[in-house]
C-alpha cells in the first residue's frame, strides 16, 4: 500500500469518500462554499455495463459529481431511478449523508475474493465503460458504517482522477462545475 497514484493517494488505501445527497447541484455548491471541495465535475446518468446489484441485473440511473480536496477525492450520488440499489438501501435505512469509501485496487479479482471471504457480500458489480475498469461494492455497513467500493486501477483510471484532481490545484473558485473533454 505504499506505491502513489499520480494524484497522490497510496495504492490500495481509500482513494475517495462518497455521499448520496438528495439534489446534486445544491450538494456541489454547498460542499465548494462550506469545505472549499472543487471543482466539481458532473457525471450525468453515468453507466455501468454489466451492472448488478446483490447478483442480480437491475436498472440504475444516477448522476454523480467528483471533486478534490487535496488528494482526496469526494463524490457526490444521487440516483434518478426508483429501482432498488445500494443508494436506496442507505437512504432508507438512515438517510442522505455518508455512503462509502473508495479504496484503489490493482488487484481487483483477490480483494474482492478476500473481502467475500470475510463474510462481506458483493452488493454492486458494474465495468465502466470510458476507461475498462471494474468496480464493486461489499457490504461493510454493519462494521464500518459504510460500504467498500473498490476500484480498479488502470491508466485509464488513474488518469481520470489526475485530471479530475489537477484543476484543484491553486483553484481559485471560478467554474465550480464542470465537465471533462
Amino acid at each position: 500500500m505504499n506505491t502513489p497514484l499520480s494524484f497522490g493517494q497510496p495504492l490500495g488505501g481509500i482513494m475517495q469518500v462518497a455521499y448520496v445527497v438528495e439534489d446534486i447541484e445544491k450538494s456541489m455548491v454547498h460542499w465548494t462554499k462550506t469545505l472549499g471541495v472543487g471543482p466539481f465535475f458532473l457525471f450525468e446518468h453515468f453507466a455501468l455495463e454489466d451492472y448488478r446489484y446483490r447478483g442480480k441485473p437491475s436498472d440504475l440511473d444516477i448522476t454523480l459529481a467528483m471533486g478534490f480536496s487535496g488528494s482526496m477525492c469526494f463524490e457526490l450520488i444521487v440516483q434518478h431511478s426508483h429501482s432498488p440499489s445500494v443508494y436506496t438501501e442507505v437512504i432508507e435505512n438512515r438517510g442522505y449523508g455518508f455512503h462509502h469509501w473508495g479504496v484503489s485496487t490493482d488487484s481487483f479479482d483477490a480483494d474482492l475474493a478476500r473481502h467475500q471471504a470475510a463474510g462481506n457480500a458483493e452488493v454492486l458489480y458494474g465495468r465502466v465503460p470510458p476507461v475498462d475498469a471494474r468496480a464493486a461494492y461489499v457490504d461493510t455497513l454493519a462494521e464500518l458504517g459504510g460500504m467498500i467500493e473498490l476500484i480498479e486501477i488502470n491508466p485509464a483510471v488513474e488518469g481520470l482522477f489526475e485530471a479530475v484532481k489537477e484543476p484543484s490545484i491553486n483553484w481559485d473558485g471560478t467554474e465550480p462545475v464542470r465537465t471533462l473533454g
